[in-house]
Order: structure tokens, then C-alpha cells, then sequence
């Protein structure tokens, strides 16, 4: 397992503090920024550091957005909806986390797309959908940083 000296966060994948506005220091100020709703900005510096992800197929699947909403976001920029930014945020951060405990953002996203013993075989990006599934992929992303699989 690789850990970086320097962390991958959520907020950085997000465009950082150019893009959301302010920096996010603590668990409440992410809170406060998801409320207020993230800048569309945010979604798209996400979506253009993928490496290997489809934005497309990521924003579908693992955010719940559809295509025509990311458009129209862009077309014309509004903050998105609580809902949508947590799911933005939450995205951000699984992506950060499974960056860190992979190497890379590459390893990452490749994991993500690939069926994972932990999970009953199912893609991790898949399970990202539901809180109950994005629950059960932070949990094993916690065991692999640890060499816990089981």
C-alpha cells in the first residue's frame, strides 16, 4: 500500500479553493460548503482529472447525474443542489481515499471499475449509488489501508 506524503483530498479533485471558494479544513466546513451546494465548476475540474474513468459513465453511475443535467450545468453555471453536491462530494472523496490507499488516481480508478472480492463481487462504482453501498466501499478501502480484507 502507498501512502503519499502529501494526501489526495476530496476538495483538491474538486479544483480547490480557486473553484469552491474557500478552504475546507474541517469536517464542517465541507458540511457547510455541500449545503450551501457546490460550484458546477467543481463537477467539471472533478470530471476532467479522470484518468481512466468515463465522465459520462462515472457521473451516471456513481453520482447519479445524468448526462443532460452535467450540460446544462455547464451551459449555465449554478450552484447544485444539496443532493447532487453531496453526492459530488462524496464521489470526490471515495476517489481520494481509494487514490491514497492504491498509489495513484490511475490504480484508483481502475479499482473502481473492477468487480471486488469485499464486495460480493460487484464493482465498487456501482455501489456508489446508494449510501448503504458507498458505506460498504469506504469500509473496504479502510481494511486495504490496514491489510484487512476479510
Amino acid at each position: 500500500m502507498a501512502h503519499s506524503r502529501h494526501p489526495v483530498k476530496a476538495e483538491m479533485l474538486l479544483g480547490g479553493r480557486s473553484v469552491l471558494g474557500q478552504q475546507v479544513k474541517s469536517p464542517i466546513d465541507a458540511h457547510e460548503l455541500v449545503k450551501r451546494g457546490l460550484p458546477s465548476a467543481a463537477l467539471q475540474s472533478l470530471l476532467h482529472k479522470f484518468v481512466v474513468l468515463k465522465p459520462d459513465v462515472a457521473v451516471h453511475q456513481a453520482m447519479g447525474l445524468s448526462v443532460r443535467t452535467i450540460q446544462r450545468r455547464k451551459e449555465t453555471p449554478q450552484p447544485l443542489s444539496i443532493e447532487q453536491s453531496s453526492r459530488v462530494w462524496r464521489f470526490a472523496e471515495i476517489l481520494a481515499h481509494a487514490t491514497n490507499v492504491l498509489g495513484s488516481q490511475e490504480e484508483a480508478e481502475k479499482w473502481l471499475e473492477q468487480p471486488a472480492v469485499g464486495l460480493g463481487y460487484r464493482r465498487p462504482i456501482d455501489l456508489l449509488a446508494t449510501p448503504p453501498g458507498t458505506e460498504m466501499v469506504e469500509s473496504l478501502l479502510t481494511r486495504m489501508e490496514y491489510g484487512v480484507y476479510i
